[in-house]
């Protein structure tokens, strides 16, 4: 069987349908078009912004910028430029966009775990019956050197419960996260239903932010299961499978 899932590459345009449903307003950072009037009303609002393509996956040709004193600097990868004022940044980042479309959202200071920051993914499915399910949390801990957590980026996969207990969080803490992450991928499926037909999953990257807050960064609707692979544990991998059979997902 081919495989029957609705893809969007807009970030902008996923982003939009969860604002305009209020109760997924206070996950999503804030969120605009780059222009160069957008990238400086965030950078007076904020310590660290992103600049991320509208169209983009895996985590690539994603630059963070951050306020440092006299300026601002940049860092795509692992490479780092210094600017003095934001329009010389501007003229750099339009230089890099070219033609392509950039957001810019707010950073999320990461919560740890043993000292790598993490994100987290919720894989949301639909059964045969047609209704919702998250059938995974999993983890993506990135490499302290690189900005996005992707396994492509040189992140690591980890399981939902080590890797919260890593970051010091409580166990009632990481019980009540986890109920919450069930049911947000089950509201953020039905709000996508509401905008465009024929999603059969998505995968909602998620942060936790150093004081526990959770954020939505973005949602995937091609999402990747093949760095679960990498788990001495393959019942994660297995279980979103047997899921996604129905629909032709069998990698």
């Amino acid at each position: 069987m081919k495989y029957k899932s609705s893809t969007i590459k807009s970030k902008w345009k996923k982003t939009e349908w969860l604002l305009k449903d209020s109760y997924f307003r206070k996950y999503v950072p804030h969120t605009l078009p780059f222009n160069q009037k957008n990238l400086s009303a965030m950078l007076d609002d904020y310590p660290s912004v992103f600049f991320k393509p509208t169209d983009g996956s895996g985590g690539s040709n994603i630059i963070r910028i951050r306020k440092i004193d006299r300026g601002y600097q940049s860092q795509l990868n692992t490479t780092k430029t210094s600017y003095s004022s934001t329009t010389q940044l501007y003229r750099d980042l339009n230089r890099f966009a070219g033609s392509r479309s950039y957001l810019l959202q707010k950073g999320i200071r990461l919560a740890k775990s043993n000292g790598k920051p993490f994100d987290i993914r919720v894989m949301v499915q639909r059964t045969r019956k047609g209704d919702w399910i998250t059938t995974a949390l999993f983890t993506k801990v990135g490499n302290p050197n690189k900005i996005a957590t992707n396994y492509n980026q040189g992140g690591s996969i980890g399981t939902f419960s080590k890797t919260m207990k890593d970051a010091d969080f409580s166990s009632t803490f990481t019980s009540q996260l986890e109920s919450e992450l069930k049911r947000l991928g089950v509201a953020v499926g039905k709000n996508f239903d509401r905008h465009y037909k024929g999603f059969q999953e998505l995968g909602l990257d998620v942060a936790v932010d150093s004081k526990g807050k959770t954020w939505i960064l973005e949602v995937n609707t091609r999402p990747q299961i093949y760095p679960l692979k990498a788990l001495k544990d393959k019942s994660l991998y297995n279980k979103i499978l047997s899921y996604g059979k129905h629909y032709g997902r069998y990698k």
